[in-house]
């Protein structure tokens, strides 16, 4: 669901109440379209995230503040100019629109009052974050619009900023239930929740059919419903309206079967039955930070990492199709003996064959058959068996070596596959750089003048305490994966991995003592969530003891073997990531 402008306004109400008057201490730009502001209150520090990305645009504080660039980017210097030190003076959103004014107040170099407004702008791939100055011109912009974007509505600095064109839409704030639900009504050919759509400002498409089902127990054509069918639409308009009044909305997450978010929403929903399930959430930031973790953390990932995955996807496809074109190959010299016994009728039965024949009709002394064998013109029947032969021969060969090439490349592909999870998977530069580092050692990339002789320092793994007490060490990248289960983790500690799919060495420390069933538990889900089936509902572990992982001669970073072992499900868990990590 988008942040739709009735969501927005509960949100406001929401920070009003805990970031006016915040002092802004720090600025960053996480991403292109990324805004994070550290703000201190009487409540104490806090972090509001604004994001401009097409497919999350939002504003709200934050638990999860994405790691920063080593070197900011202009318009973060440019905010850091004139919004560092500066208060929060006040929270505005205009009607119902989804645009959201944050003012600031501060003061200059010089020591001159200053005041400035930040426009959140949350319109799908239209979405923007605007510095504006006290005279109403734009100081800049995440995305800077122009006359080739749009003929309508520029955003440049030195412009003066205007709002998107007005919709038209009513505000069940503003005006009477009565006369926005005869609006409602006036659309006739329409479904009830499209005219709802069309007519109320800030509604969103789910609370649009959540209003239909409520009043028809499904969605029927404005001009079909029943007097007592529009009894409760007026009720429905006016609760919605009460709701947004008096501030006594309450956030909810939906999920479907398997946990998997689904939507967000401000109210009970109904229209979907058994099939999804409605998780109330403390607080609206709470809850698009739980809805957006995912999404924000892979997106990101995406634009920091775009080089990697762009060659990762190119050598997984340039190594699958030579794999496959070996495989055919192969499926080629299964006919190798019959090109041996071809070569040997034609021996067996050369003192009848006449040179110059285009095919030879011999008895097949093996059936007693006779057979027809395609030959040569230009060669005797003796060279026509030898050339049988030396085909035979070159399959033969060619037999006992593809054999090897494409175990191979079956260990290429497992491994690339495996970096291109690492990848998905990292949380910030530092990962990513790591995996750099990997993919150099491994040839796969060379390191340009700016690269040659930097050396980053190893991360360390990751951390987690078990609600036992016992450290579960989680590997971030093959390299790692190494390191953690043949140098760090002692021989009678528990090993954990997702069975037969790309994800992260786990390490239980032990101690010595037997870990009890619910530190192996978490630490499965851990290890189902560190891996490239963390988007599955149940993720099968394998979990043994470390003196059973060898590491074959040879293998490539990352790559084990273990044939002692047990299997359990584990559901890959997040939040009990996120409990269980140590800070």
């Amino acid at each position: 669901m988008p942040l739709d402008g009735l969501t927005l306004n509960l949100l406001k109400n929401e920070l009003s109440a805990r970031i006016v008057g915040a002092k802004v201490e720090k600025i960053h730009q996480p991403s292109r379209e990324e805004l994070v502001f550290s703000l201190r209150s009487r409540e104490g520090s806090m972090k509001l995230l604004a994001s401009a990305s097409a497919n999350c645009p939002r504003v709200h504080l934050t638990d999860y503040a994405p790691e920063n660039p080593a070197n900011p980017p202009m318009l973060c210097m440019l905010l850091r100019k004139n919004l560092s030190g500066a208060v929060i003076t006040d929270i505005r959103q205009q009607g119902l629109d989804r645009i959201l004014f944050i003012d600031f107040s501060g003061t200059n170099e010089i020591g001159d009052k200053t005041s400035f407004t930040l426009a959140v702008e949350i319109m799908a791939k239209h979405s923007n974050i605007v510095l504006i100055n006290s005279e109403g011109t734009v100081v800049d912009a995440v995305k800077r619009i122009d006359m080739t974007q749009s003929s309508v509505r520029q955003i440049l600095p030195g412009t003066i900023y205007k709002l998107p064109p007005a919709q038209g839409k009513m505000s069940i704030i503003d005006r009477n239930e009565n006369e926005t639900a005869e609006a409602v009504l006036s659309k006739r050919g329409k479904l009830l929740s499209g005219a709802v759509l069309e007519t109320v400002e800030g509604v969103s498409p789910l609370i649009a059919r959540e209003i239909s089902q409520r009043v028809c127990g499904g969605d029927e054509s404005v001009e079909n419903l029943s007097d007592k069918a529009k009894e409760k639409l007026v009720a429905e308009l006016k609760n919605l309206g009460t709701v947004l009044s008096e501030n006594t909305a309450v956030p909810y997450i939906l999920k479907k079967e398997g946990g998997k978010l689904f939507d967000f929403t401000f109210t009970d929903i109904t229209q979907y039955g058994f099939a999804v399930e409605s998780v109330k959430m403390p607080s609206f930031s709470k809850m698009l930070n739980e809805f957006y973790y995912e999404k924000d953390r892979s997106e990101r990932t995406r634009q920091r990492g775009a080089s990697l995955l762009k060659m990762l996807g190119n050598a997984i496809a340039r190594t699958a199709r030579k794999t496959e074109l070996q495989r055919a190959k192969l499926k080629e010299c299964e006919e190798k003996d019959e090109l041996r016994k071809k070569g040997e009728l034609i021996l067996a039965n050369q003192h009848t064959l006449d040179k110059g024949a285009a095919f030879y009709d011999v008895l097949d002394y093996y059936t007693g058959e006779t057979v027809r064998i395609k030959a040569d013109p230009a060669l005797s029947p003796g060279a026509n068996a030898q050339k049988y032969f030396k085909e035979y021969r070159k399959l033969k060969t060619a037999e006992g070596m593809l054999g090897g090439l494409i175990e191979n490349g079956e260990q290429e592909l497992a491994y690339l596959e495996s970096v291109a999870d690492c990848v998905n998977r990292a949380e910030g530069y530092a990962e990513l750089n790591e995996i750099r580092a990997e993919l150099y050692a491994s040839g796969y990339l060379k390191r340009s003048g700016a690269d040659k002789g930097k050396q980053q320092k190893a991360l360390p793994p990751l951390e987690y305490v078990s609600d036992d007490g016992f450290t579960i060490l989680v590997g971030r990248n093959n390299l790692q994966n190494d390191r953690l289960t043949f140098k760090t983790a002692r021989k009678d500690d528990s090993w954990f991995h997702a069975s037969k799919t790309p994800g992260s060495h786990v390490v239980v420390c032990g101690n010595g003592e037997i870990i009890p069933e619910q530190t192996a538990r978490q630490a499965a889900a851990i290890a189902a969530y560190h891996s490239s089936a963390r988007d599955s509902s149940r993720v099968p572990v394998d979990y043994t003891e470390v003196r059973q992982i060898k590491k074959p001669a040879g293998a490539k970073p990352g790559k084990v073997i273990y044939h002692t072992y047990n299997t359990m499900w584990a559901v890959p868990d997040r939040t009990l990531c996120e409990r269980l990590k140590k800070k």
